[in-house]
């Protein structure tokens, strides 16, 4: 799992109910959309951990501007992501303890 996917599955994690667009995760996790937005897509797509909803009409155009796609994780997605998220950390203590005991 790529740090960029990690920073991702976080933010969506924090509140796993709540559902987020892809530049409020841009801003919340500093990376581009050109790095965001397939992760997005390959963990709806791929994983089926996300589900993704087109903002109404009526919402995006009171506020003047090109509709939001939600992401929201599913409740399996959000157990197989703090899953993932636990095994890459373990990952990286055992590597940083090899490290340092070398």
């Amino acid at each position: 799992m790529t740090l960029q996917t990690m920073l991702v599955l976080q933010v969506l994690l924090s509140d796993p109910a709540q559902r987020r667009y892809g530049l409020e995760l841009c801003e919340q996790t500093r990376q581009h959309p050109g790095t965001v937005y397939p992760i997005l897509a390959r963990l709806e797509r791929d994983f089926g951990w996300l589900e993704r909803h087109e903002e109404s009409r009526a919402e995006h155009l009171a506020e003047g501007r090109r509709a939001r796609h939600y992401y929201l994780l599913t409740d399996e997605g959000a157990v197989k992501a703090r899953a993932a998220l636990d095994r890459a950390e373990r990952s990286r203590t055992v590597t940083h303890l090899r490290t340092a005991t070398s």
